[in-house]
Parts: structure tokens; C-alpha cells; sequence
């Protein structure tokens, strides 16, 4: 029997503008310019401010200057051919006495492999977008849910975290062995089933990184005689084993030979006496501007005639406007937004010292700012701010809090920089343990739990202390 039945629910839709301009606060410096650039050549509306006359007059003026000097001079200053090819290509003094090796870098090497692959199409992007997110040792360390919000702005459809899930097994087929692995436990699991699992260390090896992992970080070696039924001498030669392997996909030294990427700051922050002032590093919304006279002569010779020229004149002037307004609305944010961490920080950014960094969310910044969390989110992601004491990445000044002895809450990143200051400095043949590491702590002022010690030292990477005395 069909009938008719009324209902009232609630929806929450984003607009495809919306989407657009948080696309436009997650790029950074380099990638706005781009963008600009791509809407100069599609948009015919839109224009940029040229390059000032007077630096171009300059310039010229030095070029001109060069041909009017004497003839000897160049006769006295003879440079040797040799001497002259070097300096083509070195701007020190010093000329290598060996040839420079050629390398290639191991994501570019993990995309060549992908392109050998049957893949479908969407999926070899998504997993060449995953790539480009490994750090430097080759391991995913970001939240799955994390990248696949990236990806569905980057591909302007939702990507589920199953899809990136999907993207990182592929990726884990490649080489080297190990590569996309989300941790050490997972890296050195494919290492370990990449052999024969016929030998008993192997197989033993396997079920205690699998099942007695963190009874391993917890150094409850009792607790793993009697579960994997060995004795002292066996579980020696497992962890021997599980010590011979790579704790990382690519090896530390491989960034060595990796071109050196300058990183173009967003930000630039100035110290003047007692206070900080923050500036943008490089202003687009006052270059950027709508050609309206471009739009009055089309306007005059389209109108009533063409209607399909009229409607494509009519769409191209609000894009060209609407990318105007949101370049000017981006910079607007970006400098609401660090202003107000600048407020919050305002100790760390005086000093540069790690020890003054206070505990700070991206919930404290909405409030300060009236702003949604998610704006937050992109504007302060993939982006650097320089300072007097070196380059900021933004997202290092976000962290939990902990109470110390006094009562007072500090950054959980200060307790991170305490604890690998004290691991670099030990001896490496008699490592610190974890409660060897919270009386460390406690030492200077800092009363932290051994199991909150652990965890800031897996959220590091850093082995425990039976491995690390293994590796070294």
C-alpha cells in the first residue's frame, strides 16, 4: 500500500566554496603561488601585480655598468679554465676532492616499483600520495584518519580510512622490506616473516613480538619464560635476533645523501626588546586583484547577444572574486591565529628554550580566536614560521599537559625533550631503563609515572633499554 509520510531531520552540507578555501589555508607558501599561478592561466578576470620597475632599473643599471670596465682588468685577473667549470657548479672555495655520488631517494625508488604494478589508476595516486607522507626511516607515523582527511581534499571526494588502509598494504609489498610500516613492532614483524619460519628462533621471535610486545617494552621477562615456555638462554638468542634487524626500513644515514629541500616560512617572527611581532613572510592578497576593465569591454560586446558567453563572463568574474576575497581572508586567519599562539607562547618565542613551551590544543586556539577547530587544523599544518632562534614547525608547539612536583602543568613535550637529552647522553653499552629514566625525571622536578615514561619513549621510536643495549 503506498502512503506518504513527513519528517523533519537535521543535515549538515559544505558548500563546495567551503571546501575550496580550506583547501586554500592548508597550503603553505610555495603551494599558494602555484595555486595563483594555475588561476592566472584559467581565469582571464584575474590579474597580479607586476614586479616593481624600480628594482628591474636597478638591475639594469648594474648590468650596463659591467661593460664599461677595462679591458686589463680582465687581462690581470686570468681565472684557469678548471677553476671556472668548478665554480659553475660549488659556491665554496673548496672543490670536492671526490666525485659527488649520484642517489637515488628511496620514495622515488618505492614509485618506480609502484608503476610495475596492476593497479587501477586511483589507487597507484593514492598510494604515491602516501609515500610522499613517509618520514625519513620509511614509516607511516601519522594517524590513518589523519591522511585520509588530506587525501579527500586532495582528490575533492570522501576517502574512507579503509582506502588508505588498502593504499599501505600495496605500499608494504615494495622495497626495501619494510617500508610503510605504521611502527618498529610492525617493521621488524615483516622482517621476521620474510624469513624461514622453520627456525625455531624465528618462529619464537614472531609470537613474542606479536602477542608479548608490550610485556617486552614493560621488561616482563618472567611473564615471557612462562608464556613463550623458554628458558633465560633462548630468550637471549631471540632477542639477539630481533636486535640483528632493521628498527627502520631505511637506514638513518640514507638522509645524507637527500637533496636538501629549502623550507620557504610562512611566518616570520621578530623579537624587539620585550615583545614579539609577527608578519607574514611573503603577502598575496595585495598582487591579486579582478580586472574590471577586462570585464567592462567583454560585458559591452557579449551582452544580449550570446547568452551562453554572457553566463561564462558572468561565472569567471565571481570565480576571480571570490579567489580574491579568499586569498585575503586566508592571510587574515594565518595571522589571528599566530598572533594567538604567539600570546600563549609568548615565554618560548622570547628564549627559544623547549623548557618553556606551556600546554596548548587546538581547542585553546578556537576559543581565543572564535574560529573552528578544523580551520585551525589546516591553517597550522604544512606550515613553518622563522624565528631569531631557527624554523618552527607548528604543529610541535601543540601538546598535552602534565603536572610536575609543584603542581604546575607543563608541556608533555618538554618531558619528551628530557628524556631523549638523557638516552643521547647515556652509556650505551648499560642503557637507561624506563624507572632509571623516571628517577632521572624526578631528579629535575619532573614526577612522571614509569608507564607515562614508556609511552612518551614509544611515541619517540626509542627502543627499551634490553634492545637498545643489543643494538649498540
Amino acid at each position: 500500500m503506498i502512503s506518504q509520510q513527513q519528517t523533519q531531520k537535521q543535515q549538515l552540507k559544505i558548500l563546495p566554496q567551503q571546501i575550496q578555501l580550506l583547501n586554500l589555508y592548508f597550503l603553505n607558501t610555495l603551494e599558494l603561488e602555484q595555486r595563483i599561478k594555475n588561476e592566472l592561466e584559467e581565469n582571464p578576470f584575474l590579474d597580479q601585480q607586476e614586479k616593481d620597475e624600480f628594482d628591474d632599473a636597478n638591475s639594469a643599471t648594474t648590468a650596463e655598468s659591467k661593460d664599461f670596465q677595462d679591458y686589463d682588468e680582465y687581462m690581470y685577473d686570468d681565472v684557469p679554465d678548471y677553476k671556472a667549470e668548478y665554480q659553475n657548479y660549488f659556491n665554496t672555495e673548496d672543490a670536492p676532492n671526490i666525485a659527488i655520488k649520484s642517489t637515488t631517494h628511496f620514495k622515488d625508488e618505492a614509485k618506480q616499483q609502484l608503476r610495475l604494478l596492476d593497479i587501477d589508476e586511483k589507487k597507484r595516486e593514492m598510494a604515491e600520495y602516501v609515500i610522499d607522507l613517509l618520514n625519513n626511516q620509511g614509516l607511516m607515523d601519522r594517524p590513518l584518519e589523519e591522511v585520509a582527511d588530506d587525501l579527500s581534499f586532495q582528490f575533492q571526494s570522501i576517502v574512507e580510512v579503509d582506502a588508505v588502509e588498502e593504499a599501505l598494504a600495496v605500499i608494504q609489498t615494495l622495497e626495501p622490506i619494510g617500508i610503510g610500516s605504521c611502527s618498529v613492532k610492525d617493521c621488524l614483524l615483516v622482517q621476521l616473516k620474510a624469513m624461514s619460519q622453520k627456525r625455531p628462533d624465528v618462529k619464537c621471535a614472531i609470537k613474542l613480538m606479536q602477542n608479548h610486545y608490550n610485556d617486552l617494552m614493560h621488561r616482563q621477562f618472567e611473564k615471557i619464560h612462562h608464556a613463550l615456555n623458554i628458558d633465560e638462554e633462548e630468550l637471549r638468542v631471540v632477542l639477539n635476533l630481533i636486535g640483528s634487524l632493521k628498527f627502520y626500513p631505511v637506514s638513518e644515514n640514507a638522509s645524507d645523501y637527500e637533496p636538501k629541500n629549502t623550507i620557504i616560512p610562512d611566518y616570520i617572527i621578530s623579537r624587539y626588546g620585550d615583545s614579539i611581532q609577527v608578519s607574514l613572510y611573503s603577502s598575496k592578497s595585495g598582487s591579486v586583484f579582478v580586472n574590471q576593465v577586462l570585464y567592462d569591454q567583454l560585458a559591452q560586446q557579449v551582452n544580449g547577444k550570446n547568452k551562453s558567453a554572457n553566463q561564462y563572463v558572468k561565472s569567471k568574474l565571481q570565480s576571480a572574486q571570490w579567489f580574491v576575497n579568499a586569498v585575503k581572508q586566508r592571510e587574515d586567519t594565518m595571522m589571528r591565529i599566530m598572533q594567538c599562539i604567539v600570546q600563549i607562547q609568548n615565554e618560548y618565542f622570547m628564549e627559544g628554550d623547549i623548557r618553556l613551551l606551556k600546554p596548548m590544543v587546538l581547542r585553546n586556539i578556537a576559543d581565543l580566536t572564535g574560529l573552528d577547530i578544523s580551520t585551525v587544523s589546516r591553517i597550522t599544518s604544512n606550515k613553518y614560521a622563522d624565528s631569531h632562534f631557527g624554523l618552527i614547525y607548528l604543529k610541535d608547539l601543540f601538546s598535552e599537559g602534565i603536572a610536575d612536583k609543584k603542581g604546575e602543568v607543563i608541556s608533555n613535550k618538554v618531558i619528551q625533550s628530557v628524556i631523549e637529552e638523557a638516552i643521547a647522553n647515556e652509556d650505551k653499552q648499560h642503557p637507561y631503563t624506563d624507572q632509571q629514566l623516571v628517577t632521572i625525571l624526578s631528579a629535575k622536578g619532573y614526577n612522571i609515572a614509569r608507564r607515562t615514561v614508556a609511552k612518551y619513549r614509544e611515541h619517540m621510536h626509542i627502543p627499551i633499554a634490553q634492545i637498545r643495549a643489543v643494538w649498540a
